[in-house]
């Protein structure tokens, strides 16, 4: 046996092009949302706040806080960042009012202006099964964006369910 140790070099990573994209959503935000809830239903318009803050300059971390449309509040928590290995966005969402870990994959369109995560969960039947889901962070300028979240229903159709408009406060 030897005593010589070996030490590995520490895991860094620079910064790239695509974590450069998520530092810009880095703020505090208002937000406010319409969601529909079922076809027979009227939409319903929530409000509430978001702050974002950077990890190390390759994640961002949203901590939101908002109303429901049935009264009360709800927190949420959402994760960005790059995998360079991958080519692709990573993350993930939980909230407060639900129980699903929601994990995401996505990539940037062409004009490096909408971010669109593609995740699994459970279908809004309620019926058990599982859906797909699509939800895009679209950059309208440095103080303004929009997120939109989709459900592929059963016609091979994306139904969109829930719009929320964000403005930057600081």
């Amino acid at each position: 046996m030897t005593s010589e140790t070996t030490q590995q070099a520490p895991m860094t990573a620079e910064p790239q092009k695509e974590h450069q994209w998520l530092q810009r959503l880095v703020g505090e935000w208002t937000f406010e949302s319409e969601a529909s809830m079922g076809p027979d239903q009227p939409p319903e318009k929530v409000s509430g706040t978001e702050s974002v803050r950077a990890l190390g300059g390759l994640w961002i971390i949203g901590a939101g806080e908002g109303e429901m449309p049935s009264g009360g509040s709800h927190r949420s928590v959402l994760t960005l960042g790059y995998d360079p290995d991958k080519k692709r966005f990573v993350g993930s969402f939980i909230s407060s009012m639900m129980p699903s870990f929601w994990v995401y994959e996505g990539e940037l369109d062409t004009g490096s202006n909408v971010l669109t995560l593609n995740t699994e969960g459970p279908s809004m039947a309620g019926d058990g099964t599982m859906a797909k889901y699509q939800e895009t962070i679209e950059l309208l300028s440095d103080d303004h964006r929009v997120f939109k979240s989709r459900v592929l229903g059963e016609d091979g159709d994306w139904q969109e369910f829930l719009s929320m408009s964000y403005r930057r406060t600081r």
